[in-house]
């Protein structure tokens, strides 16, 4: 069923005293339509107001566009706590991730016809070569990749990047590039892994990606921080703002000790909650960044 939403003004007038008013709000409907006294109650829940004494709809148009609470999560999916959502991007010879950095170069270091010299008639193996840097595909930064004394990727513990909670808020459609605090506040993010669904990865591999990039300002990066988030990550080029040389976001978080993963691909699968996260890159000292293989799943608990 195609997702529907309602766009509306309104007017809320307090029993006693004093209003508020709404222009252009939109909200996430089942069904082709709602009435005017369900999505009244559905301000009221949702804004958590008290002693209202009446609201009045105005210019109420259903629009054809993605919920952003829900998705396409079926209940056979739902129910089933071992399906997984990939999130990651596959690495492959001479992809560019980030302009300026070198592509990888995968190749054998031995090849099957050479090893034949080595094993029994019949048997053969190849051992694989890969160079590159770590800032290839999807990965994951530890503190250590901002901070000569941070923790490195060796050092990252597994209860902050493998089977997290997670919480997608999804941004996709955004009129403005900056993802502000504003976004956040609506959720609980204590404890959760934070995947920021902007839709920018429907770009990769592509010149688009590099230029225009959605990213969290200085303000939302406290504010996760502030809020105990435990991870952050992101479908877009880089998580702060690249037109300067400054990079608030990468300071903040990872001086918290927080790890981000950029360049994810596939949020818009997943629910806004009740998922895990893990984002898991092998043990290595003094590195900071390195490819994961993130993913996600359903928990059946939750």
């Amino acid at each position: 069923m195609t997702d529907k939403r309602v766009c509306f003004d309104f007017d809320v007038a307090f029993s006693n005293g004093g209003g508020i008013q709404g222009q252009g709000f939109r909200l996430d409907i089942d069904g082709d339509d709602i009435d005017d006294d369900a999505l009244a109650a559905y301000i009221i829940r949702d804004l958590r107001l008290l002693m209202v004494g009446s609201v009045k709809i105005h210019n109420k148009a259903i629009i054809t566009e993605p919920h952003k609470r829900a998705t396409a999560v079926d209940e056979a999916t739902a129910a089933n706590a071992t399906h997984k959502f990939d999130l990651s991007h596959v690495i492959e010879t001479g992809m560019i991730t980030y302009k300026g950095l070198p592509a990888p170069l995968v190749c054998d270091y031995l090849s099957r016809e050479n090893s034949k010299a080595h094993y029994a008639e019949g048997t053969t193996f190849v051992i694989d070569r890969l160079d590159m840097v770590g800032n290839t595909g999807t990965y994951i930064d530890s503190p250590f990749h901002r901070y000569a004394d941070g923790c490195d990727l060796a050092g990252l513990a597994l209860d902050q990047i493998s089977g997290v909670p997670a919480v997608v808020v999804h941004v996709a459609g955004a009129t403005s590039r900056a993802v502000d605090w504003t976004e956040f506040a609506a959720f609980n993010v204590k404890g959760k892994a934070v995947l920021v669904h902007t839709g920018w990865d429907r770009h990769w591999r592509t010149d688009a990606y590099f230029e225009g990039h959605p990213f969290l300002t200085e303000k939302a990066a406290i504010y996760l921080r502030d809020q105990g988030a435990r991870l952050v990550g992101i479908d877009s080029l880089n998580i702060d703002d690249t037109s300067g040389g400054t990079r608030p976001v990468h300071t903040i978080l990872l001086g918290a000790g927080i790890p981000i993963v950029e360049h994810l691909t596939g949020l818009e699968q997943l629910p806004v909650e009740g998922i895990r996260f893990s984002a898991v890159p092998p043990k290595v000292r003094r590195m900071g960044t390195f490819p994961v293989r993130a993913h996600a799943w359903v928990d059946a608990s939750t």
